[in-house]
């Protein structure tokens, strides 16, 4: 006999017992053990289901070798943290949905899934029963033709009670996220299958709403729009009672699931087509001999070598999720864990700690006293705490430290929100911080200042480790711009300085100033540096450092360069190809014969080393004659991962020169 998957189950509310029963029915799985708050729920869940092993902690059912995966049960602002726990204890998870609070704490529980290698899956039971195969067949066959509009819903009524799970924006409540991802997964999935994908991400969602007093949504409606004209019109709340079902209207017809949610166990459901030009519709009937959880156990098990389930894939868990954070965005519905007041611990529940085994690679910068990431974040794009603190924490675990920010940024939010995580965490010693500000039109000594000041607040701090000057003012005599950030720096209020997007010889201008006046000069350049050569500047007053009289210059000096966009904005991941013109950008500012070049020995030699692309040209930029510090500005975790993996490339100065077109061949 196959030995059963064995189950522990983290939790014992009602959905709980709705799981417990369905492994019961299940091919593949067994109940083994129960982790509850209190041994006493513990041992009643666990008499309920005959579970042997009953634990009245959630870490002791983990600690547990024998528990193989874990089916985490507990209301929603809890799903990140014991989902990550369990992963890291070696378990298989299948989590109820929605898979966390937001897309941010989604993108954690993956990495952790990833990086600890065990099966994940966000528990949208229904997509395990045989009636949706049935259903994306009909669409793929083309029985109603081109599908144009997709209607679903899932909501009912519950009692006004403030203090229930349900009404209680401490506790996620609301219909959103407590049943709204069955329709927003349904049709982002029909969509999707309309379209040849496993699924797609709407273009657009726009809704409407009622909040109520407890902060959470009532019952609120959305508009979503994809790719091909599709349209879906989507309802769910928690305080109103609507038909819930999914129809989807074609060119030629249309289909009703008229139970799609949660269909009976152990029972035949059925599909209604209507064809234009039939007078009566066709009832299909869909046989089902199996229980809607055990579906879902058996899925689980069947799919654990893949380590995720074509039937809720982690691409499309996190595509839902930030399909759901929209329609909340929408209409306003904000949870209390999502705010930075009193978060002290990362996502896991644990305290801030680089983990075990970091590859970070460090470097040094004349006046700053800590030792400097070799890959810095950019934080130009995290303006909101959950996603800050998320991309933030994974990148500090990983031996990060330095952060990239600017004046400018988020039009202050972004250094706003890292300060906010820096003194939640209490890392302010073990971080390095490169502000920049006096930006085009504001920059001059006058602006330099009122900005410092201003950014020192933003930040919650009375230094910087370093202070760059963002753009260059030719009209400005070099010796005012030394004269005034030397004033800073004797005052305490930055460590060390340079300049971002000035010119070299401005540079060495205004460092041979700083020297025949006792004084400090620039320790560092951010220019635009990657393997990549940037055609067109990417924004007005943007400098590149790449060219070979540039390259010879920072040799020469050891001076050290901190280059933006130094993966030359996705050039390399991909994205970029000679016939398609799809992202104007991309296009004028990367496209070019000789770049086409250097992507084909990139391409080449990934495959050689068994790596990504975008690794391979990163490494090109941590692998110069001189010391340089890439700013990275990854939008999701995967984005920093995959970073990460060009600091374990050790690439020989002759492979450097070949993929820069310096040589033939090596």
């Amino acid at each position: 006999m196959i030995e059963k998957l064995r189950w522990g189950i983290l939790g014992t509310g009602s959905i709980a017992g709705k799981f417990a029963r369905g492994v019961t029915h299940s091919r593949t799985g067994t109940l083994y053990a129960v982790g509850s708050r209190t041994q006493e729920a513990a041992e009643r869940f666990g008499e309920q289901w005959s579970i042997s092993h009953r634990y009245g902690s959630y870490e002791a059912l983990l600690q547990d070798k024998d528990v193989q995966a874990i089916y985490i049960a507990t209301p929603h602002p809890f799903h990140a943290r014991w989902a990550i726990q369990a992963a890291e204890a070696g378990k298989h998870v299948l989590c109820e949905k929605p898979l966390a609070l937001n897309h941010a704490e989604a993108m954690a529980i993956v990495e952790a899934a990833q990086r600890n290698n065990v099966f994940l899956m966000e528990a949208y039971m229904y997509r395990c029963h045989p009636q949706i195969d049935t259903l994306l067949s009909l669409i793929r066959d083309g029985a109603i033709g081109e599908v144009k509009l997709i209607q679903a819903s899932f909501s009912f009524q519950t009692s006004p009670n403030p203090e229930s799970r349900l009404m209680n924006n401490a506790l996620g409540g609301g219909g959103i996220l407590d049943v709204g991802g069955y329709p927003v997964s349904m049709a982002r999935l029909i969509a999707g299958v309309a379209n040849g994908k496993p699924f797609e991400d709407p273009l657009s969602v726009v809704a409407t709403g009622v909040v109520g007093e407890t902060g959470i949504d009532e019952y609120t409606t959305a508009s979503l729009a994809f790719p091909g004209g599709i349209l879906a019109q989507l309802t769910t709340g928690v305080r109103l009672r609507t038909e819930n079902v999914v129809r989807v209207m074609g060119s030629k017809g249309s289909l009703l699931l008229p139970d799609p949610w949660t269909p009976p166990d152990a029972q035949n459901t059925k599909i209604i087509l209507y064809q234009y030009g039939k007078e009566q519709p066709e009832e299909i009937e869909v046989e089902c001999t199996e229980y809607l959880y055990g579906l879902e156990a058996d899925t689980v098990a069947n799919s654990l070598e893949q380590r995720e389930a074509a039937a809720m894939s982690w691409r499309d868990s996190l595509g839902n999720m930030r399909t759901l954070d929209l329609w909340r965005q929408a209409i306003g519905v904000v949870y209390e864990a999502e705010k930075p007041e009193g978060k002290t611990l990362t996502v896991s529940g644990r305290p801030l700690a680089v983990r075990p085994g970091s590859k970070m690679k460090y470097g040094t910068l004349p006046g700053v006293e800590k030792q400097v990431a070799r890959l810095v974040m950019g934080v130009d794009n995290q303006t909101e705490w959950p996603h800050a603190s998320v991309m933030f924490d994974d990148y500090f675990e990983r031996g990060g430290n330095c952060f990239d920010t600017a004046f400018i940024y988020g039009g202050g939010r972004c250094e706003t929100v890292l300060g906010q995580w820096i003194k939640n965490r209490g890392v302010r010693e073990q971080v390095v911080i490169l502000g920049k500000g006096a930006h085009t039109p504001f920059c001059t000594p006058e602006w330099l200042t009122k900005q410092l000041l201003i950014s020192l607040e933003r930040l919650q701090t009375d230094y910087l480790d370093i202070y760059m000057l963002h753009r260059d003012n030719p009209e400005i005599p070099v010796s005012e711009f030394i004269t005034v950030l030397n004033e800073h720096k004797q005052a305490g209020r930055i460590r060390a300085f340079g300049a971002s997007n000035w010119s070299l010889a401005r540079v060495e201008e205004a460092n041979r100033w700083a020297a025949e006046h006792g004084l400090s000069g620039f320790v560092a350049v951010s220019n635009n540096f990657s393997l990549a050569r940037m055609v067109d500047p990417v924004w007005a007053g943007c400098i590149a450092a790449s060219d070979s009289q540039s390259r010879a210059w920072l040799e020469e000096r050891q001076m050290a360069l901190m280059p933006w966009s130094s993966q030359a904005r996705g050039f390399f991941t991909g994205r970029a190809r000679p016939d398609d013109h799809s992202d104007p950008e991309l296009v004028r500012c990367w496209y070019s014969e000789d770049n086409f070049q250097r992507l084909e020995r990139v391409n080449q030699m990934a495959r050689e080393k068994q790596v990504l692309p975008i690794s391979i040209a990163l490494a090109y930029v941590l692998s110069q004659p001189f010391p340089t510090f890439p700013l990275i500005g990854p939008r999701a975790l995967e984005e920093t991962r995959t970073s990460f993996e060009a600091l374990e490339i050790e690439l020989t100065p002759d492979e450097v020169r070949w993929l820069n077109l310096e040589r033939d061949h090596l």
